[in-house]
């Protein structure tokens, strides 16, 4: 498996513009946090209301969680945290009565247009188009940068 280092590096050979980036910053998360939303809509079997906290969303993360931590184990920890934030939002839209289904599917939209425009601008075709591991990379180097700006090691 390829280093993060390295899944970074060939992400941000489409990811160079300023705008792109500046799109990719506010959009990446959330769609992350759509994609979140929309396990999160799935009806629940009568086996996972066992457990409150079980639900499509958090089954979906675990694959994505440990290809988290075979990439790099720093990083896994802030794509948890990440995770985490993007389930308590999804619970909190569903307390105020709001629809998580439809709000993630009118957000997810909007960010995937916002994100063709940026690549539009960029002139380079998205990632994920050559690899589709690269709609977890997006994220993951979003917490990178951070992780840099922090002076935190990944």
């Amino acid at each position: 498996m390829r280093t993060a280092e390295q899944w970074f590096s060939e992400y941000g050979e489409s990811h160079q513009n300023s705008t792109n980036k500046a799109i990719h910053w506010v959009a990446v998360p959330l769609i992350y946090l759509t994609v979140v939303g929309l396990f999160w809509s799935i009806p629940q079997p009568e086996w996972m209301a066992v457990l409150p906290w079980l639900n499509w969303a958090v089954v979906a993360l675990v694959p994505a969680i440990l290809f988290y931590v075979v990439m790099s184990f720093p990083l896994a920890l802030g794509m948890i945290a990440l995770s985490l934030l993007c389930l308590g939002a999804c619970s909190a839209l569903e307390r105020a009565g709001y629809s998580v289904l439809w709000w993630s599917v009118g957000v997810f939209v909007v960010m995937w247009v916002f994100q063709f425009i940026g690549h539009h601008i960029e002139g380079k075709k998205p990632s994920f188009l050559k690899d589709i591991q690269f709609l977890l990379i997006g994220p993951a180097w979003v917490i990178g940068f951070l992780y840099r700006k922090l002076g935190i090691s990944y």
